[in-house]
């Protein structure tokens, strides 16, 4: 199982997370944030909770190069 979590509210648009791993991310047209694909919103934490072990990879290299460190991601 691996959980990913974007606090989108402080994303900054600098696009690396959509380069990254475009199967769980892409632009907002509407304000240039990110979003996390299929997520779950409580109190500004967008969460993906996915059992495909093949996304971790991609998701932590985003949460890497995120220069503002609003994503993590963990496998449990």
């Amino acid at each position: 199982m691996v959980v990913v979590t974007l606090q989108r509210q402080k994303c900054i648009g600098c696009n690396y997370c959509v380069e990254l791993a475009p199967e769980q991310f892409q632009m907002s047209k509407k304000d240039g944030k990110s979003v996390l694909l299929h997520s779950d919103e409580k109190k500004g934490f967008f969460t993906i909770k996915s059992p495909d072990d093949q996304i971790f990879g991609p998701c932590s290299e985003a949460a890497k190069a995120c220069p503002v460190n609003i994503i993590s991601t963990k496998s449990v």
